[in-house]
């Protein structure tokens, strides 16, 4: 089986072109393949796919095995593979990935992508399409136990479901004990995406993720989309701001009278390989 490793901010995946290729069982395969020690290493699996209702399919798996709806970087290397290897020759094309259709603005230079600009639709706040296990109004910075702690937060879902906490510090968080205790809290029946956030300037924001089934990650497209709506909301930025992830920054637009959001970053190709499976 050939594949395809690719990184956006230091997220990686493993891509197969299933125009070409079969995967039978991709769970099974995400398990192995993501394995730093004994497989190719990455951050999950995405298979290529043809679609019915957009140029491309995009079929996201965690390190676990579950899926994934939605991942900001790892669209943008969609967009980057397809037309790197002759898939397309257009500079927009339409992604189906969650059953949603993202389009691609690529930024090609020297014959190749270099950065991808997403429509990463519009933010999610109603509690019982994030999914919240409370229903009602809005949950914009309110408090939540977790552990033995008190974290103010925000939910909301830009095609799965995060929270977002703002903090003093993003260094002084014990992402590995807190990380996963936000993941199974009982407010997220289908677990949760965590971004810990740091204020820097109104056009500026520090960021580090604990993404569910995955662990800490060195970038979340769509937690950075997250934590810029959150900022927003809270007052902490306008409508835009650049996001610093342990893998790099990605730049975040609102428009709030289309209520839509845009992502723009760079996407990576690492190396081709084949797999004997």
């Amino acid at each position: 089986m050939k594949f395809t490793k690719m990184q956006g901010c230091g997220n990686d995946y493993v891509y197969v072109n299933c125009f070409e290729e079969a995967v039978a069982d991709r769970p099974k395969l995400a398990r192995f393949v993501t394995n730093r020690n004994f497989g190719i290493g990455s951050d999950g699996l995405i298979c290529i796919c043809p679609s019915d209702v957009a140029d491309f399919k995009m079929d996201m798996y965690n390190i676990d095995g579950s899926s994934s709806q939605m991942c900001g970087n790892g669209i943008r290397c969609v967009g980057k593979y397809v037309y790197d290897k002759g898939m397309t020759e257009s500079t927009r094309i339409t992604v189906e990935s969650g059953g949603s259709v993202r389009t691609l603005d690529l930024n090609v230079e020297d014959g190749k992508v270099k950065t991808v600009r997403v429509d990463m639709g519009s933010p999610e706040l109603r509690p019982q399409y994030i999914p919240l296990a409370e229903r009602g109004r809005n949950f914009i910075n309110r408090p939540v136990i977790v552990g033995d702690e008190e974290y103010f937060l925000t939910a909301l879902s830009v095609g799965n479901p995060h929270a977002v906490v703002f903090v003093s510090d993003v260094e002084e968080i014990d992402i590995g004990v807190i990380g996963p205790k936000f993941e199974k809290h009982p407010l997220f029946p289908e677990r949760v995406n965590t971004e810990f956030v740091q204020i820097i300037d109104e056009n500026t924001l520090k960021m580090r993720v604990w993404e569910r089934g995955c662990g800490e990650t060195l970038a979340c497209g769509t937690g950075a989309t997250a934590s810029l709506v959150a900022a927003a909301l809270c007052g902490h930025t306008g409508n835009s701001a650049t996001v610093r992830l342990l893998g790099g920054e990605l730049f975040i637009e609102w428009n709030r009278e289309s209520n839509k959001l845009y992502m723009t970053g760079p996407a990576v190709t690492v190396f081709d390989g084949e797999l004997y499976i």
